[in-house]
Order: C-alpha cells, then structure tokens, then sequence
C-alpha cells in the first residue's frame, strides 16, 4: 500500500477519521524569525515523518525518471557550482532552525530549458539547467534561487500545504461517501509533488520564501542585491504576467520593490560573512 492513506469507505468512518484529525491539528513556529522577521504561525495536520517519507519517494522517483532519460548531472560544472552554492546555504540554515544542518540534503542538476528549481521537504533539491542557459545566472543570482526554495523548505510550506490539501480532501471523501460515491484515497508521495512542483505557491508563502530566502544568501556571503537582478532576468524571459490582483505570486514591481527591502536589511550580515 506504500504511502497511500486511505479515507474510508462509507460516511461513519470518515466522519469519525475527521473528528480524530481535527484535534491532531497542531499550530506551530516552524523557523525562527531572522533579521526579516518571518514569525507566523502555521497549522499542520500531517506529521513531519509523514511528509519526509512522501517527499522522499517522490523525490526518488523524479531522480530515477531523469537518469532512465539520460537528463540527470549531465554537465559536471554546472552540477559543481550547483552543489557548493547549496552547501554554503545549507551550512547557514541553522539561523533560522537548529536541525536544518543535519537533513539529509540532496541535491542534482536536471538537462531541461525550464528555469526552474524546487525543493522538496526534508531537503531534496533539483536544479534545471534552463537557469544557466536562458537566464545565465551568476553564482549569486544561483544563490538567490536556491536560498528561495531552501527557505520553502525550512517553513515547510509543502508540509503545511499538503496538511490543507488533505484536510480538503477528507471534506470532499466525508460528502463523497454520504453521496454514494465510494472510497477516496491520498497518495502522500504524488501529493508532496503537487505542492512542490505542481502547484503554485501563495502570495504568502512566496514573500516568506523571498525574505529568508535573502537572509540565507547573505548569510552565506553571496550578494542579497542578486535576487533583484535575479528576479529583473526572469520578468525579460517569463513573458506577460497577470497584475497582481490576479496572482498568487506578487506582481514584478512589488516584488522587486520588497526584495530592494530585504535585500537592504541584511546587508550586513552580508558584509559579515565577507569579512570571516
């Protein structure tokens, strides 16, 4: 059965499986807040061993696809300013949580024109090589993306995402099942994918992503200013976008404008890490 959680099978037990999950709902501070100060509080109602397990089979499925297509670490150089980049970022993370060092990290370069990157919870990082070749990235603007998707992982976003999904999903089964429409199931691992790449992240969720995701970098010694010039190449390159009311992600110009701000605001950790 691997992964898959089953919901029920008629309306009694789901109802009853959704009165055991309400007060399994725990409300908790996944991160510090930083010097950006990232402090909201977020319900879970899946566990940590739970989604790990699922971002890690899902994890290795993407990998072995990409091998089995000959896609996986083509191009060593780019696989090595990927990996140094990641680990510089990863050495820091303690500032915003003490175990982040210790995950078990993972990290490839994936032959694709998609500019693109993601990681998945617990620290499973995939980087596509359209970030080199259409956007040709420095090593601060790679900094600049990866401390972003490091920092959806640190606030495990996709944790907090898939506990949402799942509690919509028990909703639906509950009316399913009163309705005659049978059983309903969550596969965990296809469910961390579809937070992680397969839909978009909320307005919130992105400005709390831009915000550590700078500290990082400067934490780091990379330049916070790079996700500027960062996000400056991807408006030329991304084509039309819809304004920001229409949006899950901020618009361009706010965007830009708030990334100024952090930016600013952790220039001198940046500096300190340049001088050590």
């Amino acid at each position: 059965m691997g992964n898959r959680l089953f919901i029920g099978r008629c309306g009694l037990p789901l109802l009853v499986l959704w009165t055991l999950m309400l007060p399994a709902c725990q409300t908790v501070q996944t991160t510090r807040a930083g010097a950006v100060g990232v402090e909201r509080k977020q319900a879970m109602l899946l566990s940590v061993d739970q989604v790990n397990r699922g971002a890690d089979q899902a994890y290795r499925q993407t990998i072995a696809e990409a091998a089995k297509k000959g896609t996986l670490n083509r191009n060593s150089a780019q696989v090595s300013r990927v990996r140094a980049a990641a680990r510089r970022l990863i050495d820091v993370t303690g500032a915003f949580r003490g175990d982040a060092p210790g995950w078990r990290w993972e990290v490839n370069v994936i032959t694709s024109p998609d500019v693109n990157a993601w990681c998945m919870p617990g620290g499973k990082v995939a980087v596509y090589t359209g970030l080199f070749e259409r956007l040709n990235a420095t090593d601060d603007e790679l900094a600049a993306v990866l401390g972003h998707e490091i920092a959806h992982a640190l606030r495990e976003h996709g944790r907090e995402r898939a506990s949402q999904q799942m509690a919509q999903g028990v909703a639906i089964g509950i009316l399913g099942a009163a309705a005659g429409l049978g059983e309903a199931g969550v596969d965990l691992a296809q469910l961390v994918a579809n937070v992680t790449y397969g839909l978009p992240n909320s307005r919130e969720f992105e400005r709390e992503a831009d915000r550590i995701g700078v500290e990082l970098a400067a934490r780091a010694g990379f330049d916070p200013r790079a996700a500027v010039s960062l996000w400056r190449k991807m408006t030329r390159t991304g084509g039309a976008r819809p304004p920001q009311f229409l949006s899950t992600h901020p618009s361009d110009d706010s965007r830009i404008r708030e990334l100024q701000g952090y930016a600013a605001r952790v220039m001198p950790l940046y500096e300190s890490a340049r001088r050590r």
